[in-house]
C-alpha cells in the first residue's frame, strides 16, 4: 500500500492514512487501498477493533491532519459522471467501516475536513484530539459533500446543525464537535491514541460476538419503525442466547467471577 499503514497487535488494528504531501487527502488510489485493507480486516478473527487515524505530515507532525478532505487536485476537472463515480467509490469502504463486524474508532488528530469529516462519521465512535478541526467546506467550492456528509452529519447532530455547517462552510473545533454530538470524547492530543487503545481493549473484554450483533442491530434498526426494529432486536437477542458466550457470561455472573468470552 502506498497511502496506508496497518499495524495489528493484541486484537487491535491501527490503520493510518498516510499521504503526507497532501495532508492525507483521499484520492482514488487511497480509496481503493482502503477498500482492500478493510476487506482483509473484516475477514480476520484476530482483529476485533479497528482504530483509524491520520499519519504524520512531511515534518513528522502526527497532529497536523487526520484527513484534510478529498483530493481537490484530482477532482478539479471531473465531469458529472466522474464525480458521481468518485462518490460511489468512496461509499464502498465507508460502508465497510460502518457495517463490518469489528468496532471502528476514528482517532481524529488534526484536520477532519470534507472527506475527512465524512470518513470519521462512517466509524462507530469518534475520539478527537483537542486540536482537531471538523468541517464540510464543499459548498464554498461550488459542490456539495459527496462522501455521505449530507446524510451522516444530519443523523449525528440533527438537521439544523448539519445545514448550518454545510451551508456556511464554517469549521468547528473539537469542543464544539463534542457539544453537538459529532464526537464521543475529546482528549489532549498526547493522549489520543492511548485513549482510543484503552477504549478498544475495554470493548474487546466484552463479548465480541455480542458486540458485533449489537452493532448490526443498531445500524439496521435505526431507519426502521419502532415495532419492526424491536422485533428484529428480539430475534437477534435470541441468536446471542444460543452462544457459548451467553452461557459463560451468565454463569460467571452467578458465580461472581470474571467471564471468559471467546465467541466472535
Amino acid at each position: 500500500m502506498n497511502n496506508l499503514v496497518l499495524e495489528v497487535a493484541d486484537e487491535i488494528a491501527v490503520l493510518k492514512i498516510s499521504r503526507p504531501a497532501a495532508l492525507n487527502a483521499l484520492n482514488s488510489e487511497t480509496l481503493d487501498e482502503l477498500n482492500e485493507v478493510l476487506t482483509e480486516i473484516e475477514g480476520r478473527d484476530d482483529i476485533k477493533v479497528l482504530i483509524l487515524t491520520g499519519g504524520a505530515d512531511k515534518k513528522g507532525n502526527e497532529f497536523k491532519s487526520f484527513v484534510a478532505g478529498a483530493d481537490i487536485a484530482e477532482m478539479v476537472n471531473f465531469t458529472a459522471a466522474e464525480a458521481r463515480a468518485f462518490g460511489m467509490k468512496a461509499s464502498v469502504p465507508f460502508f465497510k467501516l460502518m457495517n463490518m463486524r469489528q468496532v471502528t474508532i476514528a482517532a481524529v488528530n488534526g484536520f477532519a475536513l470534507g472527506g475527512g469529516c465524512e470518513i470519521s462519521m462512517a466509524c462507530d465512535i469518534r475520539i478527537a484530539s483537542d486540536n482537531a478541526i471538523f468541517g464540510q467546506p464543499e459548498c464554498g467550492l461550488g459542490i456539495i459533500p459527496g462522501f455521505g456528509g449530507t446524510q451522516r452529519l444530519a443523523r449525528l447532530v440533527g438537521m439544523g446543525r448539519a445545514k448550518e455547517m454545510i451551508f456556511t462552510c464554517d469549521n468547528i473545533d473539537a469542543a464544539e464537535a463534542y457539544r453537538i454530538g459529532l464526537v464521543n470524547k475529546v482528549v489532549a492530543k498526547e493522549e489520543l491514541m492511548e485513549t482510543a487503545t484503552k477504549m478498544a481493549k475495554k470493548i474487546i473484554s466484552k463479548g465480541s460476538y455480542a458486540v458485533a450483533i449489537a452493532k448490526a442491530a443498531i445500524n439496521n434498526g435505526y431507519d426502521m419503525d419502532i415495532k419492526n426494529a424491536v422485533e428484529m432486536e428480539a430475534n437477534l437477542f435470541g441468536v446471542t442466547c444460543s452462544t457459548h458466550d451467553k452461557k459463560e457470561g451468565m454463569t460467571a455472573f452467578l458465580e461472581k467471577r470474571a467471564a471468559d468470552l471467546t465467541d466472535f
